[in-house]
């Protein structure tokens, strides 16, 4: 792990703390079915149908998880490099009697066995923290079983150029669609460095790690916003989240 790898895990070590302090909501929420958006459960229904084992890539809260089980899946293995994020999550789980399990470690280097997922999910909030695109799209190639599927809901890799203006929306004059990273300074903000990938990039190196596009679309809506902030860039003109579905061929593919 980079130092600005090891610093940015040591930001989410204290954002994350924010998983523990909003617990009970937490439970609540996922008693109530999780948070899978709509359009993420209308892509993946046939792929959930079979009850699919699941890893979910920087898993964060994993809220997720407890949708991608309501909707079908037979087991999911989170993992995150925040051992808060992680215990908070596994806790969870095991009071609602849930098939997950929790694995703290970096991404890419999963430490898991090749061929263990049918499905890899991962995304809001996920990419922006990947050093390195390809390696990260190899080793999520890695963890596919030959037909397995590997879907990504993430912001629009031209969100940070937005501004948030209420009145219209502007691009950032300290933003380029084509620069390497920027300074976070929305969550987890202290500092996190995230990096820029284009949609090309990100595409690309999903089909040069061996996986078949099998779905690309973008969306206006983002999948976060914070509370009581009406920019004008989430009122549907621009795009905001992409939704990218890819498969390993093999058996089924």
């Amino acid at each position: 792990m980079d130092l600005q790898v090891q610093r940015n895990r040591a930001v989410w070590e204290r954002a994350s703390h924010k998983h523990v302090r909003e617990y009970d909501d937490l439970l609540r929420q996922a008693r109530q079915g999780g948070s899978l958006f709509g359009r993420e459960r209308d892509l993946l229904t046939e792929v959930l149908r079979p009850g699919p084992a699941v890893v979910h890539l920087q898993s964060g809260h994993g809220l997720e998880d407890v949708g991608l089980l309501r909707a079908g899946a037979g087991s999911v293995v989170g993992v995150d490099f925040s051992r808060v994020a992680t215990g908070a999550a596994q806790r969870r789980a095991d009071e609602l009697r849930l098939a997950c399990r929790y694995l703290v470690a970096e991404v890419p280097g999963v430490p898991l066995a090749d061929g263990c997922a049918d499905l890899v999910y991962t995304g809001k909030g996920a990419l922006i923290w990947m050093r390195d695109i390809e390696v990260w799209a190899r080793d999520a190639a890695r963890l596919l079983r030959p037909g397995g599927h590997l879907f990504v809901y993430e912001s629009h890799p031209a969100v940070p150029l937005w501004s948030w203006d209420p009145d219209e929306p502007r691009v950032r004059a300290d933003r380029s669609y084509f620069a390497r990273s920027f300074v976070n300074d929305s969550f987890p903000a202290d500092g996190a460095v995230e990096w820029q990938w284009t949609l090309g990039e990100i595409v690309t190196a999903v089909v040069s790690a061996g996986l078949r596009l099998v779905h690309l679309s973008e969306h206006p809506e983002p999948f976060w916003r914070p509370e009581e902030t009406p920019a004008a860039a989430w009122q549907g003109r621009l795009p905001n989240t992409f939704m990218l579905l890819a498969q390993l061929p093999g058996e089924g593919g």
